[in-house]
């Protein structure tokens, strides 16, 4: 497993995060999508998070991304929410019919960390250690 390092710090933070339109209105299409990840890309730097994966459905996106540890995740979710929903709305003005208001994502979202062991591996680590 490749790790990243950052001043006396070894890290791989990966997480998984879905997105969901308002209203889980269908309004995803090709071109919405490769907007989002465009606008994505465009500022991912400036929150030190990189996207492994995505792919979406007319009312969701998925993303697997892979930040630093001393990125605040909800931060960048709420920055990224209410950028790309202003831009995606003035690219994609058809949207307006099926999305009211300047809302394009839901407030909701999922996200979940990932791992490369499973939570019974690290459990059974940790028990085995050796007592002091």
């Amino acid at each position: 497993m490749d790790y990243n390092r950052m001043g006396h710090c070894i890290y791989k933070c990966t997480y998984h995060l879905v997105l969901i339109t308002k209203y889980r209105r269908k309004v995803i299409n090709k071109d919405i999508f490769n907007s989002l990840i465009d606008i994505f890309k465009h500022i991912w730097n400036k929150h030190w998070i990189s996207i492994i994966e995505t792919n979406y459905e007319a009312d969701h996106i998925h993303f697997l991304i892979e930040a630093k540890p001393t990125t605040c995740i909800s931060s960048f979710i709420n920055w990224y929410k209410a950028r790309s929903s202003r831009i995606v709305k003035q690219q994609y003005p058809s949207i307006k019919k099926k999305l009211w208001k300047n809302a394009f994502w839901s407030r909701a979202y999922f996200i979940a960390t990932t791992g490369s062991v499973s939570l019974e591996t690290v459990k059974n680590y940790i028990l085995h250690q050796k007592q002091a």
